[in-house]
């Protein structure tokens, strides 16, 4: 076998080659495994040429010892900032002019002005009383049921059965089928008789400005997507209802309870059937690529429960048995299904959660970052609605 051409060595071996010049950090001139004079392959490289932070490629873990969280992340604004506190709905006096909504953000200055207005902290007071509603309450518990609510549930219950007269047409593409644009243009044309069916009559009205809340709360028919700030369309569809006394205080657990987990049934439906694209995820460092909302509220759910922690999300057992009981293991069934491979590497947010010692520190969490990753973003709050139920100051 042939001697590689770079070995400088004769068969006398006589070196003629100069060794490598010295310096204060280099080491040793390497040797000729054969005649052990000096040759002039590179030296091997030592551990100080490779830092702490990176060892050898072989040292090297299959997975970066984790520190899950994205660049550039504002997670330190969220653990400092102040707990969202509950607030009463103020009401409306009759007679009201209602008026069509319109979109008014499109700056980061327009979301601050949004933010330390009353319109967003009476919203998001709404949002934190329905957590407090359903807190350590199974979804089966009984609870005050309005006939206006059982009517809501079977207007959410009809578009559920839309999705089976309107089958997926055989497309070539994986997302984004579009007989999901029948479906919402079923949506568009029947929603105002969809709410007469509970408003009362000195409130019919109203459908000139709840309306278009309701219609933008199951997705966008051009994009054929669907994401938080849908979610949070349907969050301000019941909070205006709510401004209108169409639903109370005593309302509310069923809200929750009822209504809103007929809704998220409708939209898994939706997501799964037609393929939805998810809007504005922040993929593999997001907290779901649809929905927000049903953490919050299950994270409630199970506040100072007796077996179940946060870490039980890894107990295949547990979510089997009791995720239709509690929203917050239903969503991570959900994830584990649709999504392959390790859970810390798909859902790495979820998987730090489930590392915090109690439900209340997860819940108050989820509720700050609700306010900062939805609220307080631009590409998702340009599509927010104001009107006279929800100004803009």
């Amino acid at each position: 076998m042939e001697e590689p051409q770079e070995h400088n060595h004769n068969h006398n071996h006589n070196h003629n080659h100069q060794d490598p010049p010295k310096s204060s950090t280099a080491p040793l001139s390497p040797t000729c495994v054969k005649c052990g004079g000096p040759c002039s392959f590179p030296p091997p490289p030592t551990q100080s040429q490779w830092s702490e932070i990176s060892p050898p490629p072989i040292y090297r873990p299959i997975r970066s010892p984790a520190i899950n969280l994205p660049p550039n992340t504002n997670s330190q604004a969220i653990i400092l900032a102040p707990v969202p506190q509950s607030q009463k709905v103020p009401t409306i006096s009759l007679p009201h002019t209602f008026q069509s909504p319109s979109k008014k953000i499109q700056s980061p200055d327009d979301i601050r002005r949004f933010i330390n207005s009353d319109s967003s902290k009476n919203f998001l007071g709404f949002v934190v009383a329905l957590s407090e509603s359903i807190r350590a309450h199974k979804i089966s518990d009984s609870c005050h049921e309005s006939t206006t609510l059982k009517n809501i549930v079977s207007v959410i219950e009809s578009l559920v059965h839309w999705i089976e007269e309107i089958p997926p047409v055989q497309q070539s593409y994986r997302y984004g089928n579009i007989s999901y644009r029948t479906w919402h243009n079923r949506l568009v044309e029947n929603s105002e008789n969809l709410m007469l069916q509970f408003l009362p009559d000195n409130l019919k009205s109203s459908t000139v400005e709840i309306v278009p809340y309701f219609t933008d709360s199951f997705g966008n028919s051009s994009r054929i997507d669907y994401g938080t700030g849908h979610e949070t369309n349907f969050a301000a569809w019941l909070y205006c209802l709510a401004r209108m006394g169409i639903i109370e205080e005593v309302d509310y657990q069923a809200v929750v309870s009822r209504v809103f987990v007929k809704y998220i049934e409708l939209m898994r439906k939706l997501q799964s059937v037609y393929n939805l694209e998810p809007a504005g995820s922040h993929g593999v460092w997001g907290l779901d690529d649809y929905h927000f909302l049903p953490f919050i509220f299950g994270s409630s759910q199970l506040i100072d429960h007796k077996y179940m922690k946060p870490k039980s999300i890894h107990n295949e057992d547990i979510l089997e048995n009791f995720s239709n009981e509690y929203m917050y293991l239903s969503c991570i069934l959900l994830i584990k299904k649709v999504k392959k491979g390790l859970f810390a590497e798909h859902s790495p947010l979820l998987d730090d959660i489930s590392g915090v010692p109690n439900w209340k520190k997860v819940n108050s969490g989820l509720l700050k970052m609700y306010r900062a990753e939805v609220l307080e973003k631009v590409p998702i709050m340009q599509h927010f609605l104001f009107g006279s139920l929800i100004q803009w100051e």
